[in-house]
């Protein structure tokens, strides 16, 4: 249940909308499998999986049940977006496109020249697509109320967007800022790399980036090092700046902030360890724990976080664009 990396988004207005309209709404764009000629599929999972708890029907409905497709604890809202793609590397189709070629060369002795390789490699994709393997993956995340954001699990933004889009497909429209405060990540970071500590409960831990700002190349990268030292003194007076450095929160929650407020590497300490030992709970009833948990310490180092950074501005002042229209399925 545990998020490892996280892709924050600031909602422009509060989300109020039912869960039992969110459930439906949600249900229009339920997860189906690619067919033959599709080379990716999105569509919503019950964040549960199989340990999700189903709607009754009645026999004379002769219908399967539908899945629960929202986990609610509070003001938190867990949603999880499935996506399947079909495996077919380019190199394999661009080797049985140059056998088609030199069939074709060979056997009509003529030269097959750009435009018809490229609706060859067309035909030549369009055939291997039923045949590749596919693959599943889930994107979870959870619209926290409390704090009126979209908290995404994923390291990519790209995967984050994905997920966004499918959102903005089943709500409509989904306004959302990525956050920005008021003072600068980056500043606020290397202030605590230099003074040996940071603030609002806040410690450096052991992993940092620096970055050179006239030369992003010029890069230094520290991992399971002391940061409290000569060596990384000496870097900031050359001028070098934090855009990544590992912290420990309340000395529950460790992670590696970024200078674009996006957050990697996620442990949640002793907590964790206290759910581990808790024993005789079905799977469903460790969700709902380890959710609920997880939720409460993030929703507090969101607000120990954005006040150290000076608080946020206001999305609405720089909403995302709705980049629907330029997805390639």
């Amino acid at each position: 249940m545990w998020f490892k990396n996280l892709r924050l988004y600031c909602l422009a207005q509060p989300f109020d909308l039912p869960i039992e309209e969110l459930e439906n709404q949600l249900a229009e764009n339920i997860f189906r499998p690619c067919n033959s000629y599709e080379k990716s599929t999105i569509g919503w999972h019950a964040p549960l999986g199989d340990a999700a708890p189903e709607v009754e029907t009645s026999e004379e409905d002769g219908e399967a049940p539908a899945p629960i497709l929202t986990h609610v604890v509070g003001d938190f809202i867990m949603l999880c977006a499935r996506q399947q793609d079909r495996l077919l590397p380019a190199t394999v189709v661009r080797e049985a496109t140059a056998e088609k070629v030199a069939e074709i060369e060979d056997r009509q002795a003529r030269k097959v020249y750009r435009k018809e390789k490229r609706e060859i490699q067309d035909d030549v994709y369009s055939s291997l697509l039923p045949r590749a393997f596919t693959r599943s993956s889930r994107i979870y995340a959870y619209i926290s109320r409390r704090d009126n954001m979209l908290v995404v699990d994923s390291a990519s933004a790209l995967k984050a967007e994905e997920f966004l889009n499918l959102l903005r497909d089943t709500l409509g429209s989904f306004p959302v800022a990525l956050p920005e405060t008021k003072s600068s990540p980056s500043g606020v970071m290397t202030r605590w790399l230099k003074n040996g500590k940071g603030e609002n409960s806040f410690e450096i831990n052991d992993d940092c980036e620096l970055i050179n700002p006239t030369d992003a190349k010029n890069v230094v990268r520290c991992k399971g090092q002391e940061l409290v030292s000569d060596e990384i003194e000496a870097h900031l007076a050359a001028g070098k700046q934090v855009k990544l450095l590992g912290v420990l929160w309340n000395d529950q929650v460790s992670c590696n902030i970024m200078d674009d407020l996006s957050i990697k590497r996620i442990r949640f300490e002793n907590v964790k360890e206290e759910r581990d030992s808790y024993e005789d709970e079905t799977p469903a009833q460790k969700f709902d724990q380890e959710f609920a948990l997880m939720t409460l310490e993030l929703s507090g180092m969101f607000k120990a976080l954005f006040e150290s950074f000076g608080g946020l501005g206001d999305p609405k002042e720089k909403l995302l664009p709705d980049n629907r229209n330029n997805r390639t399925d």
